[in-house]
């Protein structure tokens, strides 16, 4: 029974091994690209300090009770300043030509699974930016502009998790948007419409306790605020560690929801699919 178990479990490693491979070379190239992500840190940087202040004028002006107070809403604009990139679903460039030009019947040749392939790049087209530009703001804002750290230990840890559970999800959504142009002829619609519905929804723009209280409950049973709103307030210690296996589920369900539909969408995209040209 151990020998099968063993075996099994070699059988699996060896299985990831390919996409593995794919994140890290696809990794390695983006990291190398510094020189943008010190002008993209500078703008972050830049749209946080102005964020900052109008939360600020918003919070002197007003005199009635919130449900967050400024220190922290401070604290969660510039984390979400830091983690920007990670919800920022522009689909894989080098993805998007090859479906306008039909060379992704290439790719339908590579001995690996071509959803993992594409799964694969967009984990890693979340994390590299977010590893060159996020980490530094983070450091930056902690020094400079009162962002606080967690209060405890085990606090932190969550908010850790939670982020590589965002990044799971992220990716998954972005792969599902990178094969929803294999049923258009641009896909520049659905990618111009879902970002800003994204943003509002994942406490990106608007820190979700700011929002209306009858929007809550519909807030937190969609899958964005598993983005943005959750590991946020682990990090505030707004949420409990105790609590957070429930939420963490729910991140998991969202994101095997959007695997699952990815693969179902490519399937049905991969046997009506005609490539034209010589």
């Amino acid at each position: 029974m151990r020998t099968r178990t063993a075996e099994t479990l070699s059988r699996d490693v060896q299985a990831l091994k390919p996409y593995a491979a794919i994140l890290n070379a696809r990794l390695l190239t983006l990291l190398q690209y510094r020189a943008a992500a010190i002008a993209g840190f500078g703008t972050q940087l830049f749209w946080g300090l102005i964020r900052v202040s109008i939360f600020t004028a918003f919070f002197r002006s007003s005199n009635r009770s919130q449900p967050i107070n400024l220190p922290d809403t401070i604290s969660y604009l510039w984390l979400t300043q830091a983690m920007l990139t990670m919800v920022m679903w522009r689909t894989d460039a080098d993805v998007t030509a090859m479906i306008r030009t039909g060379t992704v019947s290439y790719e339908m040749l590579r001995p690996v699974d071509l959803y993992g392939m594409w799964y694969a790049r967009a984990v890693a087209a979340r994390l590299a930016p977010m590893l060159l530009r996020g980490l530094p703001m983070i450091i930056i804002a902690s020094v400079f502009f009162s962002l606080r750290p967690p209060p405890t230990l085990p606090n932190a840890i969550c908010w850790l998790i939670a982020t590589c559970a965002a990044l799971l999800l992220s990716a998954a959504i972005t792969t599902l948007l990178t094969i929803s142009l294999l049923y258009t002829i641009s896909g520049d619609g659905l990618l111009r419409i879902v970002p800003p519905i994204v943003f509002a929804l994942s406490g990106m723009l608007v820190p979700l306790p700011l929002m209306p209280g009858w929007l809550q409950g519909t807030l937190r049973f969609l899958p964005f605020s598993g983005l943005i709103d959750v590991p946020f307030r682990l990090y505030l210690g707004h949420i409990s560690p105790s609590e957070y296996p429930a939420l963490l589920c729910h991140q998991l369900l969202w994101t095997f929801v959007f695997i699952a539909a990815g693969r179902y969408a490519l399937d049905r995209a991969l046997q009506r699919m005609v490539v034209q040209g010589g």
